[in-house]
């Protein structure tokens, strides 16, 4: 996975997720974020591949975007196109997955630790409490 920061969007999966998002349909993108959650929460205590986890911090970061005090997603590496409102009901399933992706085994928790960058842990942390907040 080609990485040049810490944000959500910083990175080639997630890139690649955002033109998956863009290319939906607006009645069924909140359906992308909703599987990309899915396939995080569907691992259980399997190991966590870190393309599935960068696409779950992906898509926690544009709910999140929808939620009071969440960031917006301003990068160019984001989707291109506004998402309309997203179901409120995104929200819960969205931090189940950041927990999945902070809790071991998981391959992008464990690259992180290994580079010793916990502004990147702090970072998801932050939209988890922006998404559990709302």
């Amino acid at each position: 996975m080609g990485t040049w920061d810490i944000g959500p969007f910083d990175n080639d999966t997630a890139a690649d997720f955002s033109y998956r998002v863009d290319k939906a349909p607006a009645e069924k993108k909140a359906d992308v974020l909703l599987a990309a959650f899915g396939k995080v929460t569907g691992t259980g205590g399997d190991y966590l591949d870190s393309d599935l986890a960068a696409e779950a911090i992906a898509s926690a970061a544009l709910v999140a975007a929808q939620c009071p005090g969440g960031d917006p997603v301003t990068t160019a590496y984001g989707p291109k196109d506004p998402l309309p409102e997203l179901p409120a009901g995104l929200r819960p399933t969205a931090v189940a997955a950041l927990d999945r992706v902070l809790t071991e085994p998981s391959e992008l928790l464990e690259l992180w630790e290994e580079a010793h960058v916990e502004e990147w842990k702090t970072g998801v942390r932050r939209l988890r409490a922006v998404l559990a907040e709302a």
